[in-house]
C-alpha cells in the first residue's frame, strides 16, 4: 500500500494497524469463547499424554517469538534498517532462533526452507508482474482515470460511496491476493480518496482489514485453505464456523470505519506524518 500510494508514511501504517489489529483480536475471542461453551470445548480433561504446562513456563517458551516484532519495530522506529532490510533481519533473527536457540531447525531443514520460499517468492513474483503490466496499461490508457471518475459520479455521498469500495475490496479479497488487489485496485481508488478527503491511512487500514476478511471467505478463502491444510481437515467442514469469525471481523472494521481515530491517534502521538 504503502508502494503505491505516494506520500504514505510506512511506520504511520505500522502505527496505525495496532489498535485496530487488537480490536480485531478482541472481536475473533468473543464467537470463539461463546463457540467453546455452547459446545463445552473450554477446558474439561487433561488429554492423555499432554503435558501440562504453567503459564510462566509458556510465556518463556514464547519470549524470542515475542521479541520479533520488537526488534523490526524497533529497528524501524530507530531507523537501524529500512522496512525491505527488516523483513531481512526477522528472517535471519527467525533462523538463528531455530538453529540455536530451540534447535527445532538443522541445516538440511534451512535449505529445504531456503527452496520452498524461493518457489513460492516465484510465484508471488510473477503475479506481482503480472498485476504491475495490468496496472501500468490500465494508467497509460486512461482506463483507471475513467472509472475513477465513474465512481465518483456514482455519488455525492462519501459514506455510500466508501461502503460499496468496502463491499468491492472484499470480493475482490475473495477471489485475489492482497498484492493483486493494491497494484490493481489502488489506481483507481486514489483518485476517489483524494476527491472525498479521505485519510490515507486510515483509508489504507480499512483496506488491509477488509482484504483480510476476503482471504477468510469463500468461494476461494486463500487463508482458510492454509490453515485448513494445516489442521488436515476439508474446507467445507469450517465455513459456517469461520463465517462466524468473518462477522465479528466485520464489526471491528465498522468500528475503525466510524472512528477513524483508532486507527489514527497512535501514529499522531508517535509524531508520524498522518
Amino acid at each position: 500500500y504503502s508502494i503505491v500510494v505516494p506520500g504514505v508514511d510506512l511506520r504511520a501504517l505500522f502505527a496505525a494497524g495496532l489498535f485496530p489489529g487488537i480490536l480485531v483480536g478482541l472481536s475473533l475471542m468473543v464467537p470463539a469463547l461463546l463457540v467453546s461453551k455452547r459446545f463445552g470445548w473450554e477446558g474439561g480433561t487433561q488429554p492423555e499424554g499432554a503435558e501440562q504446562l504453567k503459564v510462566s513456563e509458556t510465556f518463556r517458551q514464547a519470549l524470542p517469538a515475542l521479541f520479533a516484532p520488537v526488534l523490526i519495530l524497533g529497528g524501524l522506529r530507530s531507523g537501524l534498517f529500512t522496512p525491505t532490510e527488516a523483513a531481512v533481519v526477522a528472517v535471519a533473527y527467525g533462523a538463528l532462533v531455530g538453529l540455536f536457540l530451540t534447535r527445532e531447525l538443522d541445516l538440511r531443514d534451512l535449505w529445504r526452507l531456503m527452496g520452498e520460499a524461493a518457489v513460492i517468492s516465484g510465484v508471488v513474483m510473477l503475479i506481482i508482474a503480472l498485476a504491475g503490466i495490468f496496472a501500468w496499461a490500465g494508467t497509460m490508457l486512461g482506463t483507471f482515470r475513467h472509472l475513477a471518475e465513474w465512481i465518483i459520479g456514482l455519488s455525492d455521498n462519501g459514506v455510500m460511496l466508501l461502503i460499496l469500495i468496502m463491499l468491492a475490496v472484499l470480493l475482490a479479497g475473495m477471489l485475489l491476493d492482497a498484492i493483486s488487489i493494491y497494484l490493481i485496485m489502488m489506481p483507481i481508488l486514489i483518485p476517489v480518496m483524494q476527491h472525498f478527503g479521505w485519510n490515507p491511512v486510515w483509508f489504507g487500514i480499512l483496506l488491509a482489514m477488509n482484504i483480510a476478511i476476503g482471504q477468510f471467505t469463500p468461494p476461494v478463502a486463500v487463508n482458510l485453505l492454509v490453515t485448513t491444510e494445516i489442521a488436515k481437515i476439508r474446507l467445507e467442514h469450517t465455513v459456517g464456523w469461520a463465517l462466524l469469525f468473518v462477522v465479528t471481523m466485520f464489526c471491528a472494521l465498522a468500528l475503525v470505519a466510524i472512528f477513524p481515530e483508532i486507527a489514527l491517534w497512535l501514529p499522531r502521538v508517535l509524531g508520524y506524518n498522518v
